[in-house]
């Protein structure tokens, strides 16, 4: 199958006024081996996102776009570069600010969930809410219904379907009305069929809340779903200039 490429992160095309809710320069970052070399994971020139802009980034697997979505999570933080979010510098803030505007700003879904095995599906949501100080069990129980999972907010992730985990995930990943969303390999542990009613409620949720949406991955059949879509390796310059 062919990957449709319509746009590039950094092309006229993005350059309206809600331009730059998401802005990204010269970002690099470099991990230090055991043997005291260094490896270079991610140099990322210019990047920017609009508000409620959809975006796939595709790939092959172990490329950087997993710790490409950390940094813009503030999960990792920057050997270089700048990440400005809503005119806020995430890379200037300690690792308690990133993790406070990650909480109120931004919500992320991973290929593997991350659900809390101890919880219920609705306690999953509520812990999510209660990081920011906006825990509410009617709203979280508005977001099981949106992912259809209602009659299962009661139910632990072990008594769920893989599916029906996923679906929690993107209802956790929208508890604090989120302006970003960034979801790494979301379908990755999903049948074809799941995996393309996932990504189409995600995008639909997305779409209906404002939240701009980044997601990465290397199936073809994913990319496909997203009308904007750009390749990894034209974004990332490592080891290029050495080409």
């Amino acid at each position: 199958m062919t990957t449709k490429i319509t746009m590039s992160a950094s092309s006229e095309q993005m350059r309206g006024k809600d331009l730059h809710y998401l802005e990204v320069r010269s970002l690099k970052k470099v991990f230090s081996m055991r043997d005291g070399t260094k490896l270079p994971v991610v140099d990322v020139p210019n990047f920017n996102l609009s508000k409620g802009q959809q975006l796939a980034i595709f790939g092959k697997s172990g490329s950087g776009k997993s710790t490409f979505l950390n940094l813009l999570a503030g999960i990792l933080k920057a050997n270089s570069g700048s990440i400005k979010i809503d005119n806020t510098h995430l890379t200037e803030l300690p690792e308690s600010g990133r993790d406070l505007m990650r909480s109120k700003v931004m919500g992320y879904v991973f290929q593997s969930f991350h659900l809390l095995q101890g919880c219920t599906a609705l306690e999953n949501v509520l812990v999510a809410m209660a990081v920011s100080g906006n825990a509410n069990e009617e709203r979280a129980k508005e977001l099981l219904s949106l992912v259809g999972m209602s009659e299962k907010e009661n139910s632990l992730p072990a008594q769920l379907s893989i599916g029906q985990q996923q679906r929690v995930g993107i209802a956790r990943a929208l508890a604090n009305s989120p302006k970003l969303i960034l979801a790494d390999e979301p379908t990755g542990s999903l049948d074809p069929e799941n995996a393309s009613r996932s990504i189409e409620l995600l995008k639909s949720l997305c779409k209906a809340n404002g939240c701009a949406l980044i997601v990465v991955s290397h199936d073809p059949n994913i990319i496909n779903c997203f009308e904007h879509a750009m390749k990894w390796e034209d974004l990332n310059k490592v080891g290029k200039e050495d080409k």
